[in-house]
C-alpha cells in the first residue's frame, strides 16, 4: 500500500516538475556554454562536482559519512585540493568553525567570486545576505532585521498555529498511512514562506514547483544555479506586479514603507534570500525531526506534555543533531594567511562544514547520539556571525507549534514501513533531508 502510494507521489512530482525541470536543464547548459568565454572561475559551468569534494554533502541516515569525522580527527581545517583553479579548504572543528565564521575580514561572502565576468541578465545575479557584504549586505539585513523581531514574529503565531492545524488535519484525512514529507514537512513551511511574503494564491503551484530543484547539486553548480535562476525570475516578476497592487506580506509591506529605496531586483533577491533560508531548510527539520523522535518516545512525550523549557529543549539538540544544512556559504580569503596552522592563499575557497562542527566530540561527549544533555551546547544551525540566518527565531516558532501539534494529535506515530529502501535519504544536497517518509498515524486495533 505505502509502496503503491509512493510511486503515485513520485509519478505526480515528475509531471509536475518536467516543465520547471526542461526550463532549469537549458539555463543550465545556457551557463555551461558561455561560461567558456570567462577568463576566471565560474561554478555555473562546473557540470560534475569531484568525487574527493563530495563526502561533507553525504550520509548514512542520519549521521555524516566516517569520512568527515576522520578528516576532522586528522586535522580540522584541511586542504582538498582544487576545482576551477581555486584551493578548497575543509573547516569541521567547532572551535575553527566559529573563528571563520565570526572572521568578516578575513572572508568575504560575496558569490560573484565564483560567477566569472560574462555579462548577466538580473535574474542570474546573486542576491541575499548569505551572499553578499558590507555595504549590501548591511543594507539588505537592516532592511529585514525589523521583519524578523520577536515583537514581529508574536503576530505571527495565530497564522503558523492554524497552518499546522490545516496540515494535520489533511494528514488525518490522508490516513492511516501518508507520506509525512509530503503532507506535513514540505506543507507547513510553504505556506508559511507563502503567507509570510504574500505571495497570491494563484502562483503558489508554481512557486512550490520551482523550490523543488534549489539544492540538488547531482548535476553541480550549472544545475544548481540553473533553478536558483528560474526562482528569482519568478520572485522579480512577483515584485514588479505587487508593485502595483502591493500584498499583505513582507514583499507588499516593504513596498509601501521602502518601495522607493529599492529596485525590484534588489527587493526579489531579498524575497529569494528569505524563500532560500525558510522553506526547504525547515521542511528538512519537520521531516527528520519527525523521524528521531518516533525513535525517542521520551523526547516525543515532551513535546506533547511537556513545559516550553523542555520543548525548547528538544528543539535545540534536534537543530544540533541534524543540522540539514551542510555547509555554510562559502567564504573567500581576502589575502594569504594562516588558519590554525594551515596556509590559505588568497582567493581560496573556505567552507565550514556545519555539520561537522555540530558534532566535534571536543564540546560534545557524545556527538553521534540524540540526547537531551547536549540541548546546551553552541550550535551552527543557523550559522554564526554576521551572516547568521535572520529567520532563526522563526524557524524555531515553526518547529516548536508543528511538532509539539504531531505529539499531541498523533501520540502513537510510527513508521510504516522495516524496508530502508522505502525512506527517501538524498545523495547529494546543501540541504539534507528524507524525500519519503511513511509513517502510520495510529497503532494497528487489537484483534478481537
Amino acid at each position: 500500500m505505502v509502496q503503491t502510494g509512493r510511486m503515485q507521489i513520485a509519478a505526480q512530482v515528475k509531471s509536475m516538475t518536467r516543465p520547471v525541470t526542461e526550463r532549469v536543464r537549458k539555463l543550465a547548459l545556457q551557463f555551461a556554454m558561455r561560461g567558456k568565454e570567462s577568463p576566471i572561475p565560474d561554478i555555473t559551468t562546473l557540470r560534475k562536482i569531484p568525487e574527493h569534494l563530495t563526502f561533507p554533502l553525504r550520509r548514512d541516515g542520519l549521521d555524516p559519512v566516517p569520512m568527515l569525522a576522520e578528516s576532522r580527527e586528522q586535522a580540522p581545517v584541511t586542504k582538498l585540493g582544487s576545482v576551477l583553479g581555486l584551493d578548497i579548504v575543509l573547516v569541521t572543528g567547532h572551535a575553527e568553525s566559529k573563528h571563520v565564521l565570526a572572521d568578516k575580514n578575513a572572508y568575504s561572502n560575496d558569490m560573484r567570486h565564483l560567477l566569472g565576468t560574462r555579462k548577466r541578465t538580473d535574474a542570474e545575479g546573486i542576491g541575499g545576505l548569505g551572499m553578499t557584504d558590507p555595504p549590501d549586505h548591511t543594507k539588505l539585513r537592516g532592511l529585514l532585521t525589523p521583519e524578523f523581531t520577536m515583537r514581529r514574529l508574536g503576530r505571527l503565531n495565530e497564522m503558523i498555529d492554524r497552518i499546522v492545524t490545516d496540515a494535520l488535519d489533511g494528514m488525518e484525512a490522508h490516513g492511516p498511512e501518508v507520506d509525512l514529507v509530503q503532507h506535513f514537512g514540505f506543507e507547513i513551511p510553504f505556506r508559511v514562506i507563502c503567507e509570510l511574503l504574500g505571495m497570491p494564491e494563484d502562483v503558489r503551484d508554481e512557486f512550490h514547483k520551482l523550490g523543488m530543484a534549489r539544492f540538488d547539486l547531482s548535476e553541480g553548480g550549472a544545475g544548481a544555479f540553473g533553478a536558483a535562476t528560474e526562482t528569482r525570475t519568478f520572485l522579480i516578476e512577483q515584485v514588479r506586479q505587487q508593485r502595483a497592487n502591493p500584498g499583505d506580506g513582507m514583499i507588499g509591506e516593504i513596498i509601501r514603507n521602502k518601495g522607493a529605496e529599492y529596485d525590484d531586483v534588489e527587493l526579489g533577491g531579498l524575497a529569494d534570500g528569505v524563500f532560500l533560508g525558510g522553506y526547504e531548510t525547515s521542511a528538512s527539520m519537520l521531516s527528520m525531526g519527525a523521524y528521531v523522535l518516533m525513535q525517542n518516545p521520551e523526547a516525543y512525550e515532551i513535546l506533547r506534555s511537556g513545559d516550553r523549557a523542555e520543548v525548547d529543549k528538544v528543539v535545540e539538540e534536534l537543530l544540533r543533531y541534524l543540522c540539514p544544512v551542510q555547509l555554510a556559504f562559502p567564504r573567500f580569503a581576502r589575502e594569504d594567511h594562516d588558519l590554525f596552522g594551515v596556509p590559505i592563499k588568497k582567493g581560496a575557497v573556505v567552507l565550514v562544514s556545519l555539520t561537522g562542527a555540530n558534532r566535534d566530540p571536543a564540546v560534545v561527549p557524545k556527538p553521534e547520539q540524540f540526547d537531551l544533555r547536549n540541548a546546551d551546547t553552541m550550535h551552527f544551525a543557523f550559522g554564526h556571525g554576521m551572516h547568521r540566518c535572520v529567520g532563526a527565531e522563526l524557524a524555531r516558532m515553526e518547529l516548536r507549534a508543528a511538532l509539539t501539534g504531531l505529539a499531541r494529535r498523533f501520540p502513537d506515530l510510527a513508521m510504516a514501513t522495516d524496508d530502508p529502501g522505502d525512506l527517501g535519504w538524498r545523495d547529494l544536497s546543501v540541504v539534507y533531508s528524507l524525500d519519503r517518509l511513511p509513517v502510520r498515524l495510529a497503532k494497528d486495533p487489537v484483534p478481537a
